[in-house]
């Protein structure tokens, strides 16, 4: 508790600073997720407070991050469809999605695998942040032009026919779920469809709309329909908030220049009384805990989500990790990764209960606190109460905010969170790998792949198609550098400092094999030419395993595929300098004792020698 005050004043305005830059952020973040901008700043105020009080970052600052929206965005948008468009319905399976990620964050720092976030490959990282900002500046141009598919009449119209069959087809399926679709009761049915009113059909036509424009690729669709039905004010004050952000920064950066847009472009929208779009309103009063996750909780309904939790769960960590790494080289700090990952997941899961979007540590956010002079957990939780204060005392005002404004905020977001170091870096990458008659850079490709597939598929298959393709990408190169060093040869060939001065009557009748680097599913073919190598003359074999610390279980089985043939032929096989690993290994599937005898395993070169010439 000492060490939480021994930095007050610091604290203090470090904490006051990074909420003041958290605001505009986070009413963006919630309104680009499809929950409104209230689940933007709920999302900003619990995360902030909890993952402050039970982190492993002293500096972090946390709440909704790109990153994370992006993916909640696609989470949002695919459950309100399958409920019909309606967001009441669909809340709490959406909470319940986020609470259950929060919960596998705690449960990702309890077991200990925080220290293992490092291990996802650049390129994927690289890859799939460059998708991020793609996705939100595709998104977001259409609210900067004004332009609202579900308002769009002669573009919902289109939509009417299906929207018709779809409500019949809803018909049909309850009255099956009640056992009376027969044909004697299709007067049933009949009368069912007269109460559907126009007004229904209407409804559910805004939301196949809305489906249609939905993501980066229904966005590109939209845009020709969106340029013919610009609406300029709209247009001007996405551009006018893009203008200060950057022009601002060029001027000084003692203040935020995002929220100088926000605060300077509703100022001039309120005090003309020009005919804007304000954003949904913020509610008066404190949060309250949404009950209808827990009673109204199906595991059936939340079965199809699991995965992707999982993997809201796994950015939020390598999201959080990644600023921590930030936090770490600007305080000369270490953070506690499993500490961290278990804050995290107690910051999302409370903010999940209230009716908050799911976030991370927010690395500008992090960079503000520390640059204003925060250094202990308090910083982030006094952030947290300036936006819990901004809420109590300024939700009016802020419910004044245009839709236009967070529109353009959103983009130059979108445009600060794409990798251009690493795009920058494309040209200079080594072209290792053959793409048909052309050679390119394995690590390009993977980028490209996950940038693809992000952008225009899905968010959480693209990462994991991206990790494959590394991990087997990966595996091929440490396959043909372990080929590469492996010994085939036979002795005359090339021996090692202690087979020199080998006897020569001994030459045709023993073989030497060399085993160098590990034997695994990558070297097993390698290894397996290694009978076809061995002279008929020879009846004894020396396998010399002193450089093999590894084997995996493909390897494993290559060993003893091989052993067997050799033990039909009659020849006698004599291990050396068999290390812990692969011993085990042998052990556990009895290649040891059954097939190489403990007499059969000698500690050194010499000691296998001595027993040769005994023999």
């Amino acid at each position: 508790m000492k060490h939480l005050f021994s930095n007050i004043k610091g604290d203090a305005f470090g904490g006051i600073t990074a909420g003041i830059v958290a605001l505009p952020l986070a009413l963006a973040f919630g309104v680009s997720s499809g929950l409104g901008p209230t689940a933007g700043l709920y999302g900003a105020i619990f995360i902030s407070f909890f993952a402050a009080l039970f982190g492993g970052t002293n500096t972090q600052i946390s709440g909704p991050t790109a990153p994370m929206t992006a993916v909640s965005m696609v989470v949002i948008a695919g459950i309100i469809a399958t409920n019909d468009g309606n967001v009441s319905k669909a809340l709490p399976i959406i909470l319940s999605v986020f609470l259950l990620s929060g919960f596998m964050q705690i449960g990702l720092g309890v077991m200990g695998l925080g220290r293992y976030i490092r291990y996802i490959p650049y390129p994927v990282v690289s890859g799939f942040m460059t998708a991020i900002g793609v996705i939100i500046i595709l998104t977001q141009i259409l609210p900067s032009l004004g332009y609202y598919p579900k308002e769009d009449d002669e573009f919902v119209e289109r939509f009417k026919p299906h929207a018709e069959e779809i409500i019949l087809e809803n018909i049909l399926k309850e009255e099956a779920g009640e056992g009376i679709l027969v044909l004697e009761d299709f007067k049933i049915t009949i009368e069912r469809s007269s109460t559907v009113t126009p007004h229904d059909i209407l409804v559910e036509s805004q939301t196949l709309a809305s489906k249609k424009t939905s993501g980066a690729l229904g966005a590109i669709k939209a845009l020709p329909r969106a340029i013919n039905n610009v609406d300029w004010l709209e247009l001007i004050l996405a551009f006018g908030t893009i203008f200060i952000i950057y022009g601002f920064k060029r001027i000084t950066t003692a203040l935020p220049s995002t929220l100088v847009a926000l605060v300077i472009m509703t100022s001039i929208a309120v005090i003309f009384g020009l005919d804007y779009r304000p954003i949904e309103t913020i509610p008066k009063g404190l949060p309250i805990p949404n009950l209808e996750i827990f009673t109204t909780f199906s595991f059936p309904n939340l079965t199809p989500y699991i995965f992707t939790a999982l993997t809201l769960a796994l950015l939020g960590a390598i999201d959080s990790l990644l600023t921590s790494v930030v936090a770490d080289n600007m305080t000369k700090t270490k953070h506690l990764p499993n500490k961290e990952l278990i804050g995290q997941g107690i910051g999302n899961s409370i903010a999940a209960v209230f009716g908050g979007i799911p976030g991370a540590g927010a690395t500008i956010r992090t960079v503000v606190n520390i640059s204003s002079g925060g250094k202990t957990k308090l910083s982030g939780m006094i952030s947290s109460l300036v936006l819990l204060v901004i809420l109590l005392g300024l939700g009016p005002v802020a419910s004044r905010i245009p839709a236009a404004v967070l529109a353009g905020i959103l983009i130059t977001v979108g445009i600060g969170v794409m990798d251009f170091k690493g795009l920058k870096a494309i040209p200079s990458l080594p072209r290792d790998t053959k793409f048909g008659p052309l050679r390119v850079s394995s690590e390009v490709i993977i980028m490209f792949v996950v940038l693809i597939l992000s952008t225009f598929w899905n968010l959480v298959y693209a990462v994991g198609i991206g990790l494959i393709i590394a991990s087997l990408m990966f595996m091929k190169k440490i396959g043909d550098l372990t080929a590469e060093r492996s010994d085939l040869k036979p002795l005359k060939e090339e021996a090692w400092g202690d087979e020199v001065h080998f006897p020569e009557h001994l030459k045709e009748d023993v073989f030497i094999k060399h085993i160098k680097g590990p034997l695994f599913f990558g070297s097993t073919s390698d290894f397996q030419q290694l009978i076809s190598q061995i002279p008929n003359s020879a009846t004894k074999v020396i396998i010399r395993l002193g450089r093999m610390q590894y084997m995996d279980q493909s390897g494993l089985y290559a060993m003893e595929d091989m052993l067997q043939d050799l033990n039909k032929r009659g020849v006698l096989v004599l291990f050396v300098d068999i290390q812990k690993q692969p011993k085990y290994m042998m052990e556990r599937i009895g290649i040891i004792p059954q097939l190489i005898p403990k007499a059969h395993i000698f500690k050194d070169f010499k000691k296998c020698m001595r027993w040769l010439q005994k023999d």
